[in-house]
């Protein structure tokens, strides 16, 4: 990695940069399961329910451009799960392999301990050992997998949950 990475809450402005990854992502990968590319709109709107939510989402910039995204979200919607959320890390494409999504996910296991979650999980596609692997490098494990949950590129495909236990709340409440 040439120049220096800047890690930070991202704004408005990069969500082109942003959809840009998201939809070479659902095109060419399994990373996500989904078969269209998303809108700019959409994107918007996933924003402002990240930021309506106090959810972190945050950006790798290197050389003043945008390679990678990384954000928690919630993991299910009933109060009881409010101290798991689920993550997500992207990279630009000519951007894979050299660290950026280790250091994403690093910076997103700081947010999720500043907000008290007990639980980090992540969905990964069940072929994808490179992610399995780098999670696992990171302390989760693989806590489930769903078989034949989705259908993408003609075959359909298993997902693992990994997860990361975290300290949590030093006085969880049930409100």
């Amino acid at each position: 990695m040439n120049g220096t990475m800047l890690i930070r809450p991202a704004t408005e402005h990069d969500l082109p940069a942003i959809l840009a990854i998201v939809n070479e992502v659902i095109a060419n990968t399994l990373a996500i399961y989904a078969y269209a590319p998303q809108t700019l709109e959409e994107r918007e709107s996933w924003f402002r329910g990240q930021k309506a939510g106090n959810w972190p989402v945050i950006v790798a910039e290197l050389g003043g451009q945008v390679v990678g995204f990384g954000s928690i979200g919630m993991f299910r919607t009933r109060p009881a799960y409010k101290y798991s959320g689920e993550h997500s890390v992207h990279v630009h494409a000519d951007h894979r392999g050299k660290g950026i999504g280790g250091v994403l996910l690093r910076a997103l296991i700081e947010e999720a301990q500043r907000l008290e979650l007990r639980t980090l999980v992540g969905g990964i596609d069940s072929g994808n050992t490179g992610s399995i692997a780098f999670h696992a490098r990171h302390g989760f494990v693989e806590c489930a997998r769903m078989k034949d949950v989705a259908y993408k590129f003609g075959r359909w495909l298993d997902l693992v949950f990994m997860q990361l236990i975290l300290p949590g709340p030093m006085t969880p409440d049930e409100k």
